[in-house]
Order: structure tokens, then C-alpha cells, then sequence
């Protein structure tokens, strides 16, 4: 076995790896950009070397190499399905924790890897390919479109008629040429409400394959997993054994070795199933894995890597109770999942991690890369961590993984744990009832519109109002006046607009506030405020309400039941709009998250239709196209292609028609 290894990742896969390293005496090697200097995974190392990039394959080998390791893990993402990095860590005596090069070339190209397992006799999806096939000559809809050389859902393109195809193509092949340096495409038949179940296979060098069952992972939005679990609600013993023979098949197929997922597409009515691709690695998902079988799939990649057979055999595999997994994302759902950011002022999370049984007490296991003060941004995935629970049962699996979201807590950054509360509550996902196309189907009812509630902005004023104390009374500013206290007016600014609320008294013996929505009459009612270190806790009109809090300058942040809150505070004369937002048809456009500027579709100058594209940002792998808010002409365009932009920064501004001369109107 090794002594030192090297991590190839950042994040909660890298924390992850680190803690199986430790539980087997090895040394762990972190790397880490200089933004990510002070991230978890380089606490938690044994030590740490800083490289330029991650994706710099020279600067990772060199660094194992100065750090006497001698094997890397590559964890997920990155160089973990790049079989030249596999190659240079062979060519410098490293030993790659993952499958030979051969084999990662074999199933990362997606269009050599269904002609590999259809001829080993696995079922494929029927589809076309470049180069060869012109895929704008496709008529099989719906389709979908895939960049051959991908992963992770990157670039896929749902394509519903041939008038689609060619914008579809365009961004299939601009994504896949950033995200993998490679524009290859195919096209494949659509599967209408499919499910999306995955095979864990393990194989060693002693040419012993085995499967460890499947995955659940068909409640998926834009492509990307959100809930995964297993075993699969669908999946009974016997298909479970058809399909981890051909999983194992399929491995076999191409000489695997270390642990690989093959994924499936399967129809929800018949149960026909066939090849969709095999990820060469680690999957995301795989705790729910480690919880049902008992395994340690980290500790078996190190140990087939360092030659050793696999420790059991396919009759010897066990699968007990139910897992499910929630992915926790920095995205805001009531912004059509816009990527976030910024600094985790106030963290806690539920369960913790044990490694052998992969489970911390109560049945719950977190994967994080948070650590409180970091500083979430658009350069990497949106992926925070993940909550994971075990129980006996599917339906108490569910209930422990509520528990759970609602114990997280993660204040400065906007998250989508009420999101995925709300979906793992959904009755269809309790009922096991699911599709690909299930979250999408009922996105309204998961993402509500409501505001923060009155004892949030009750709390938000209370802790605001805070009143100097004196020995002298006539020094306490409490706004005693003669005959009643006078009224202060807060104004807080939330995601759901700008809240007037009115103090008077000491919130931390006897107050009054006064929440007035437009139109209703003021009434007042008794409140009181207490802070304990991050505890808050509001009484409004008898009723007690408990909150995490972090406050950073102008805004403080409220978090309950995996639900958070922050609220700005507006000085005396800021106007009442959101801050950065563009006025109702001012025609400014701003950006809508953080990222960088990946295409300028107009000049200044360019007359241009309401809804007509004017540039796309990009923020964690993520295109998001911004367009014109009216018809007018585009007078102002201060960014440029490549060029990172803040949420809410001015992309341009297009003058309205109605608006502009009647000699300035004309030109072009």
C-alpha cells in the first residue's frame, strides 16, 4: 500500500478522499490555485503544494513528484476522465487511482463507447454521430444532443423539432469545446420520461469484475442529478442481476480496472433498458453506495491501484437498507437556479462522517468543501456538498434526509436546500414515482414565491434597531417622547423587493413593530428580541421563533430549517428600488449572476427586438443568455467577450424606441 498520495481535486471530493487516506495511515497531498489557499480540503491535508490551475497537467505531475507521492487520485471532474493525465503520471512512476488509460479513452469517447458494448451484446440507444453524419440532417424527435468527449451533463441540448437543431448544435458545440476541448457531437433518441438508473461496477488488475448495485439517479434538472438513492424503487433482484451483468459487460469490454459507473437509460413503463455512457471514475453519488453495501469504495480504488485483488466476490455482496443523497448547490432557485456566491459567514451541518460504515451517528453522512469564512465563487461547479442518509427503510431514509437539510445551515451564500426539501417531499418522490422530467414537470410547486415571513423582517428590524445605553435616561435613545415613544422606520431590502417596518422600545426588553404590507392597515404588536452568540430569538405577538444569524456590514442573515434570509439595510435617503436592479423598462441590463462574459451577439448601435440575445454569461460551466428587456437600440456595450462580471453588473443598456429622437431614430 502507499504512503503518500496526492489529490488531484479541490472540494468536498478532495475532503473526502482525505479521510480515507487518514483512517489507512496514508499521507494525503493537497493541491490548491492560489484563490483556493485557504480552502477545506487544504486545512484538512497532511500538507499542501499550490499549482497554477487545476486542470495543468504538468503542474499536478510535478507536484506529486516534489511531494514524494506516489500515487494520485483524481476524485471527479478536472483530469479525473483525462487518459493523458493517466498516461503522464505512468511515464513519471505515479500510479493513477483509476482505470488505464485505454479504458478511459475508450468510454470517454461516447461514440466509441456505444459501438464497444453494443458489439459485447449491451443494449444501446439508437442515435447518429459526427464525424460522418451530418447531424442537422436528424429527424428522430424529440433528440437529444450530447458532446461526445463529456460528462456530467454538460452540454446536453433537449432538441423538440428540426427548426431547434441548429441553435442546439451551436451551444452543444460551444460548451463542449470549453468544458472538454473537444466539439465532437452525437444525437440520440429522446427517451420520453425515461429514468436514469447507474450501475457501480469494481474491477481489479487479477481480471475480476463484480457490480455493487444500483442507482437511483432520475430526479435530475437540466441534466444535472439533484437527489440520488439506492437501491432503486424500480428495480427488483431480477433485473437488478440483467443489469449488472451487462454493466459488468460493459466494463469488461474495454479492460476496466478501479471502480466506474455505468449509466442507463430505462423506460419507466416497460423496464427496457439500454447503454447511455460509463464514467471512468468516482461518481458524485456514490456515498449512497458505500451506505447500502458497507463498503469503502475510496479504500478499494487505493487498493486495486496498488495491485491487490478485490476482497470479495459478486455472491458475496450485500445491500442493506435504503440511502438517499441531496446535492446542496450555490444557486438560487427563485432565480431560475442562477449560480451564487460569496462568503459562508455562519455553518452548520448536520451528522458528520465516519469512515468503515461511511455513516456518522443518527444515519446521516455530510461531504463538504464548506468551511466557515471561505468564499464560495464562478470559478468551479456549483456544488457545495452533500447530505446523506440511512435508515432501514426507503420512506425513513426520506424522513431522516429532511431532518437533516433542515439542520443545515449556511449563511452569506444562497443555497437550494428549501428546494431540495420541498422535492424530496414531493408525493410522486415518496412514491417512488419517477422520471427525468419529473422536477421540471413541477418546478412551480417547489420553488414558492412567497417572501420573507413577518417574524423575519420582525427579527431583521429588531436587530438593526439596536439603542445606545446610558446611566443618564435622558441618554437612551428609545424615542421616549411625552405622551408615547415615537416610531422608527426601517426599510430592509430582501430578494422579494423592500420591506417598511416600524420600531419603538427596547428590543431587548419591550418592544412594538409595525408591519405594514401596502394597502392594509397598521397594527401594532409586542415583540422582543434575544441574541445568544449565533442564536437570535424573536417573540412576535406571543409567539417564539428561533434563527441562526451572521450579519455582514449592511446585512444580516437569518437562517431556519435549511431556509435562509438576508436583509439590507437602507440608509436614510437610498431610494426604494433593489439596489443594481434596472428600473422597469430602463432599458439597462445587468447580469444575473456572477461569471464572465462568453459571447457578445450586438454592437452598440444594433437595433434590437424585446427577447432578442444580446451576450451570454457563463458562471460555473453554466450559460445563461441575456437578452434585450424592449426594442430599441443598443446605445451602451462596456463588456467584452471574456471579461468577468459581478451579479448585477451593466451589460448594456438599449434605448427604447418611443424614447430616442426622431432624427436619431432612423439610423442604423
Amino acid at each position: 500500500m502507499f504512503t503518500r498520495v496526492l489529490i488531484a481535486n479541490r472540494g468536498e471530493i478532495a475532503v473526502r478522499v482525505i479521510r480515507t487516506l487518514r483512517a489507512l495511515g496514508i499521507t494525503s497531498v493537497a493541491v490548491h490555485t492560489a484563490s483556493d489557499a485557504d480552502a477545506r480540503h487544504v486545512r484538512e491535508a497532511d500538507t499542501a503544494l499550490q499549482i497554477p490551475k487545476y486542470l495543468d497537467m504538468e503542474a499536478m505531475v510535478a507536484a506529486a513528484e516534489a511531494s514524494g507521492a506516489q500515487a494520485v487520485h483524481p476524485g471527479y471532474g478536472f483530469l479525473a476522465e483525462n487518459a493523458e493525465f493517466a498516461r503522464r503520471c505512468a511515464e513519471a512512476g505515479l500510479v493513477f487511482v483509476g482505470p488505464p488509460p485505454e479504458a478511459i479513452d475508450a468510454m470517454g469517447d461516447k461514440i466509441r463507447a456505444k459501438a464497444t458494448v453494443s458489439a459485447a451484446g449491451v443494449p444501446v440507444v439508437p442515435g447518429g454521430a459526427e464525424p460522418g453524419d451530418s447531424l442537422l440532417s436528424w429527424t428522430d424527435f424529440p433528440a437529444l444532443i450530447k458532446p461526445s468527449a463529456g460528462g456530467g451533463g454538460k452540454g446536453m441540448v433537449l432538441v423538440r423539432s428540426a427548426a431547434e437543431l441548429p441553435d442546439a448544435l451551436e451551444s452543444a458545440r460551444r460548451t463542449a469545446r470549453s468544458a472538454f476541448g473537444d466539439e465532437t457531437l452525437l444525437i440520440e433518441r429522446y427517451v420520453e420520461n425515461p429514468r436514469h438508473i447507474e450501475i457501480q461496477v469494481l474491477a481489479d488488475t487479477h481480471g475480476n469484475v463484480v457490480h455493487l448495485g444500483e442507482r437511483e439517479c432520475s430526479l435530475q434538472r437540466r441534466h444535472q442529478k439533484i437527489i440520488e438513492e439506492a437501491p432503486s424503487p424500480f428495480v427488483d433482484a431480477a433485473m437488478r442481476e440483467r443489469m449488472g451483468a451487462a454493466a459488468v459487460e460493459a466494463a469488461r469490454a474495454v479492460g476496466y480496472v478501479s471502480a466506474g459507473t455505468v449509466e442507463f437509460i430505462v423506460d419507466g413503463t416497460t423496464g427496457e433498458y439500454h447503454f447511455m455512457e460509463m464514467n471512468t471514475r468516482l461518481q458524485v453519488e456514490h456515498p449512497v453506495t458505500e451506505l447500502v453495501t458497507g463498503l469503502d469504495l475510496v479504500e478499494l480504488q487505493l487498493r486495486v491501484a496498488a495491485g491487490e485483488p478485490l476482497p470479495f466476490t459478486q455472491d458475496e455482496v450485500r445491500l442493506s437498507g435504503h440511502a438517499v443523497e441531496a446535492r446542496v448547490y450555490a444557486e438560487d432557485p427563485a432565480r431560475g437556479f442562477l449560480p451564487t456566491g460569496g462568503r459562508v459567514l455562519r455553518l452548520a451541518e448536520p451528522g458528520g462522517f465516519r469512515v468503515g460504515s461511511g455513516l456518522a451517528e443518527g444515519g446521516v453522512r455530510v461531504d463538504s468543501g464548506l468551511v466557515e469564512g471561505g468564499v464560495v465563487g464562478s470559478e468551479f461547479d456549483p456544488m457545495l456538498a452533500k447530505v446523506v442518509a440511512w435508515a432501514p427503510t426507503r420512506e425513513a431514509a426520506f424522513r431522516r434526509l429532511d431532518k437533516a437539510l433542515a439542520e443545515t445551515v449556511v449563511l452569506g451564500v444562497i443555497t437550494n436546500v428549501p428546494f431540495l426539501r420541498a422535492l424530496a417531499a414531493h408525493p410522486e418522490v415518496r412514491a417512488g414515482e419517477l422520471d427525468t422530467g419529473l422536477v421540471e414537470r413541477v418546478l412551480p410547486a417547489l420553488v414558492p414565491a412567497a417572501g420573507p415571513p413577518d417574524e423575519v423582517l420582525a427579527a431583521a428590524a429588531l436587530a438593526f434597531h439596536t439603542v445606545p445605553q446610558g446611566t443618564d435616561p435622558w441618554e437612551v435613545a428609545d424615542g421616549w417622547r411625552v405622551g408615547e415613544r415615537a416610531w422608527t422606520a426601517w426599510r430592509l431590502e430582501s430578494r422579494d423587493g423592500v420591506h417598511t417596518i416600524q420600531v419603538r422600545g427596547l428590543p431587548e426588553k419591550s418592544a412594538e413593530i409595525r408591519i405594514k404590507p401596502p394597502g392594509d392597515a397598521e397594527v401594532a404588536v409586542p415583540a422582543r428580541l434575544l441574541v445568544d452568540g449565533a442564536k437570535l430569538t424573536v417573540t412576535l405577538a406571543g409567539r417564539t421563533h428561533h434563527f441562526t444569524h451572521a450579519r455582514h456590514d449592511d446585512t444580516l442573515w437569518l437562517g431556519r430549517d435549511g431556509q435562509s434570509w438576508a436583509l439590507t439595510r437602507h440608509r436614510i435617503g437610498d431610494p426604494g428600488d433593489r439596489p443594481g436592479a434596472a428600473h422597469a423598462g430602463d432599458g439597462v441590463v445587468r447580469s444575473p449572476m456572477p461569471g464572465t462574459v462568453l459571447v457578445v451577439k450586438a454592437q452598440p448601435g444594433d437595433q434590437v427586438s424585446a427577447g432578442q440575445p444580446l451576450l451570454i454569461v457563463e458562471a460555473m460551466k453554466m450559460e445563461h443568455t441575456v437578452t434585450a428587456p424592449c426594442d430599441g437600440r443598443v446605445t451602451e456595450l462596456p463588456v467584452q467577450a471574456g471579461q468577468p462580471v459581478d451579479m448585477d453588473a451593466v451589460l448594456a443598456v438599449v434605448t427604447a424606441v418611443s424614447s430616442e429622437s426622431p432624427d436619431s431614430a432612423g439610423e442604423s
